[in-house]
């Protein structure tokens, strides 16, 4: 009887819709900015992205509405695409028209704003956050515990606490840095499954060249 019952109830969840993730219904944001050196090593080279002919640093990921668990992605919009002109515009801060319409379609789309604002946001977002200028300063590859990038941040960006900003790697590299935002675009603490630190203690960090 009781596995009866089980099934019974499996076979009704099993019909139940998927949850479809609503535009303009999220918590917060994360603004993501990777370190494009790491980038171009893992993949860009490879790939002969032209972005890796400039000497960079931080550069814009996007600007993702997150819920305080889990986030939503691809919603469906009821604003037009962006324009290539719109893509194009971002490519200073971002490498690329091709990751903006990539931001947009899968992180833009939930925003609830249309494709030239999210852009726009995701900009004034950018330019709020100081890059520690000393990390631009290196000559050479180093290796260091993540926490020394979050310090970084956090000295050139008063007013942070450890629990907003989240440093990640890839591949034994530091790759990103992620900042929780309110709607406001104020930094607030991030949630559980945002917050994860890389706990390399020797994670290497490329120069910008």
């Amino acid at each position: 009887m009781r596995s009866l019952v089980r099934l019974t109830a499996a076979l009704l969840l099993a019909a139940l819709p998927v949850r479809a993730d609503r535009a303009g219904v999220f918590d917060y944001y994360v603004l993501s900015m990777t370190w494009q050196p790491t980038w171009c090593a893992l993949e860009g080279r490879a790939r002969g992205a032209a972005q890796c002919d400039r000497a960079r640093g931080w550069v814009l990921h996007g600007l993702w509405p997150q819920y305080h668990r889990g986030w939503p992605a691809h919603c469906r919009s009821p604003h037009r695409p962006p324009s290539r002109a719109m893509t194009a515009d971002m490519a200073d801060i971002m490498g690329s028209p091709g990751l903006a319409w990539h931001q947009w379609k899968k992180h833009g789309t939930c925003s609830g704003h249309p494709a030239s604002d999210y852009f726009a946001l995701s900009r004034r977002a950018w330019e709020t956050v100081k890059r520690p200028a000393v990390l631009r300063k290196l000559d050479r590859p180093v290796k260091l515990p993540a926490r020394v990038v979050e310090e970084a941040f956090l000295e050139a960006n008063p007013g942070w606490k450890h629990d907003m900003l989240t440093i990640t790697c890839r591949a034994g590299r530091i790759h990103e840095a992620r900042l929780c935002l309110s709607k406001a675009l104020d930094p607030v603490p991030c949630g559980r499954d945002v917050i994860r630190d890389c706990s390399m203690p020797n994670a290497l960090f490329d120069p910008v060249q």
